[in-house]
């Protein structure tokens, strides 16, 4: 009986020895990979920025007009008037390395803040539209957030939020409009987004 759990016992000693070894061989073969790919985007030299997508904001569609004594909504207003004339592009989804390899490590540095500025708009376009509709101005905010989402926003708030507004304006067809988008993102918030719109549109059949 003992030499059983002896024997037992080395077995599964080795099992995860030799699991623990291959592990390690796959970390280092990664890292490897890593900086490999590191290594060969900080070499790759500075390339033209003119087919990025840049989003041109439609200033048109934004309710400049309204709340105008609300310092918060204020606040959005401003930080969308400093963007106006700022170059925005969605990089989401993209690792710097990538953005180097792609378009040049030199501009590595205008990439990010271009990205930043997107990052500012999404952020900025939810919390406007979610004040708008807590206020009554449902169309404003869907207004605010169908552009948003035009742009391959993966805040999972604006989403939630547009189906909310399509439902209780008895559009809730136009939700199937949403999962091309919903779809496509690279972004870990994909699957939850996909969700929320399944939600949504399982509740209004």
């Amino acid at each position: 009986m003992n030499f059983l759990i002896i024997a037992s016992t080395l077995i599964l000693a080795t099992a995860i020895s030799m699991a623990s070894s291959k592990s390690k061989k796959n970390t280092a073969a990664i890292e490897q990979e890593f900086w490999q790919r590191e290594r060969a985007a900080n070499s790759t030299r500075r390339k033209p920025l003119d087919d990025l997508n840049y989003i041109k904001l439609p200033m048109e569609i934004f309710p400049m007009e309204l709340l105008q004594d609300n310092p918060r909504i204020e606040d959005y207003r401003q930080i969308i008037l400093s963007l106006k004339d700022q170059p925005i592009v969605n990089f989401t989804g993209l690792t710097n390395t990538e953005l180097k390899l792609q378009y040049g490590a030199p501009n590595i540095t205008l990439l990010t803040t271009y990205d930043q500025n997107y990052t500012l708009l999404v952020r900025t376009l939810q919390q406007w539209a979610q004040a708008l509709y807590d206020d009554g101005f449902s169309k404003e905010a869907c207004q605010l957030l169908e552009f948003a989402i035009s742009t391959g926003t993966d805040v999972s708030a604006t989403y939630r939020l547009l189906c909310r507004i399509y439902q209780e304006n008895g559009t809730p067809e136009k939700i199937s409009a949403l999962y091309p988008v919903a779809e496509s993102l690279i972004s870990a918030n994909q699957k939850p987004i996909v969700r929320i719109l399944a939600e949504y549109g399982q509740s209004s059949d």
